[in-house]
């Protein structure tokens, strides 16, 4: 218990220096929220790649998910590392780099504003980020007090609130500048915890291999045709599927939805805003897609050998968001367990600092209106958004206080509803100058409307289901309803894709 207090205090006070150091070159909004455009390619990769894998994949993703779909869920590693990490950085980068900058836009909203010239987009987009960042950051904050709970004996609820305090104090002093410099110190301990975890976990059953043969055993990789959970370890909080679909068209789903929901999240397309130059973009893709790699790899198939530690009777009595947890308490050394809970804090709390960026930030720029760049901008816009962000960390602790659904749960929703409702437009609208604004509009009527919809009327059993259907409908409707639309004006078109000179290139010094 000492080891693990000493190293977590010890854990804090390097992320107290780093957000202090950065907080003295923090001159104006952009510098706090997309740290003036000036990160590099491996600064920018682990920023990325830790605001995608959380304690909702340490915790809730690989022990419900493993015990679930054993090894199966290499599936859902594969969608992350080459469609959510490899895809989306060659696909989207560079243009949205350039095009943010021509457009001098530095949030979601702003962009689509300016695309489909329509200012009513901003607050509209901004009202639809805050609500639904929340649940997903209720989330992460509910896997952290899970672990901590079952590592240091703490009730949950008072290691989010101490989390929420650590995670508040570093952003609000050193904004997104510390985020990004926090995210690559946190994302070299994720990678040695991570790899650290799965040689203890694997080294009793045979090593890798050895492991690996186990896991796949008859019964320890479930069938995907059955219903998901296995119905002898559907425990009241973990029947997401309920008999109603099957097993592998809800791992289908979550695998569209982690992977391809990161083409329409706020949180995650931010990190495109910010770099550097053009040049860093193929080294930032290339280090991203091998974080997402040995991060998810190590987490889903550590998850997988549930089966081989577990009996169903043990899983039945026990709360699904609990099995990861007991898992690495009872199969590893006790000196790990104060290292495995710095890994999920590092996870974590590069993952909670962005959705509170964002969120707060959609409500002081695009739904306030507040005035940030250029002449009359407001002195105060960084104390607004700092106070903002405060507000955000604070209802997000009290959503994850009222237990109200778990962990996987609360991320799908979240993630089904803002990729359902921003993915469509904000990739048509980066590549198709025929994308329209009515096209636009509708896409996001129906992917917000469609989420909302599915999750009220199938409840827990179709969550994923739900969200994978609410960000594949968009797809389909944007181009419909632009094609028989009129198209965009010219004259705005052209300001909009002339954006050839609008940032640095490989050949600019720096």
């Amino acid at each position: 218990m000492v080891l693990k207090v000493v190293v977590l205090v010890l854990y804090v006070l390097i992320l107290a220096a780093i957000a202090l150091w950065a907080s003295r070159r923090i001159a104006n909004v952009g510098d706090f929220f997309i740290a003036g455009r000036g990160v590099g390619p491996w600064v920018s990769a682990f920023a990325y790649g830790t605001t995608y894998f959380s304690a909702v994949m340490f915790v809730g993703y690989a022990g419900n998910l493993g015990w679930g779909f054993g090894v199966n869920t290499l599936w859902i590693v594969a969608g992350n590392a080459f469609v959510g990490s490899l895809l989306a950085w060659l696909l989207l980068a560079e243009r949205t780099r350039t095009m943010t900058a021509h457009l001098d836009a530095i949030t979601m909203p702003e962009f689509l504003s300016e695309r489909y010239a329509c200012k009513p987009l901003r607050p509209l987009s901004a009202v639809v980020i805050f609500l639904f960042l929340l649940p997903y950051s209720a989330s992460v904050y509910k896997g952290l007090g899970h672990l901590f709970e079952v590592n240091l004996g703490v009730e949950y609820i008072y290691v989010e609130i101490a989390m929420a305090a650590v995670t508040g104090v570093y952003l609000l002093f050193g904004g997104y500048l510390a985020i990004t410099l926090t995210d690559f110190f946190q994302g070299l301990v994720q990678i040695f915890g991570v790899v650290v975890m799965v040689v203890l976990l694997v080294a009793p059953l045979g090593g890798l291999v050895g492991a690996f043969t186990q896991a796949t055993a008859p019964g320890n990789a479930p069938a995907l045709a059955a219903p998901w959970p296995p119905a002898e370890a559907a425990s009241a909080g973990a029947a997401l599927a309920s008999g109603s679909f099957p097993g592998w068209m809800v791992l289908t789903s979550l695998v569209i939805i982690t992977s391809l929901g990161v083409f329409g999240l706020p949180q995650m397309v931010q990190k495109f805003y910010s770099i550097k130059r053009v040049a860093d973009i193929r080294p930032a893709m290339i280090i991203s897609t091998v974080f997402a790699i040995v991060i998810a790899g190590g987490a889903y198939f550590s998850g997988a050998l549930s089966h081989l530690h577990f009996t169903p009777e043990q899983i039945k009595a026990m709360d699904p968001d609990m099995i990861m947890p007991q898992l690495l308490a009872d199969s590893t050394p006790q000196w790990f367990s104060a290292l495995i809970l710095v890994v999920v804090l590092a996870a974590s709390m590069s993952t909670l600092s962005s959705l509170v960026l964002v969120a707060s930030a959609a409500v002081s720029i695009d739904f306030l209106g507040l005035r940030v760049r250029g002449e009359g901008a407001d002195p105060k816009g960084v104390v607004v958004l700092r106070v903002l962000c405060g507000i955000f960390i604070a209802l997000s602790v009290v959503i994850a206080g009222a237990k109200v659904t778990f962990i996987v749960n609360l991320m799908v929703i979240s993630w089904g509803a803002l990729a359902g409702c921003f993915m469509a437009p904000y990739v048509y609208g980066l590549f198709w100058r025929r994308a329209t604004l009515p096209g636009a509009v509708a896409s996001m009527v129906v992917g917000l409307g469609s989420a909302i919809t599915l999750f009220l009327l199938w409840g827990a059993k179709g969550v994923p289901v739900a969200g994978a259907v609410a960000m594949l409908l968009p797809l389909i409707v944007m181009p419909v309803v632009s094609a028989s639309t009129r198209p965009p004006d010219e004259a705005h078109l052209a300001h909009v894709f002339a954006y050839g000179d609008a940032v640095p290139t490989e050949s600019d010094a720096g």
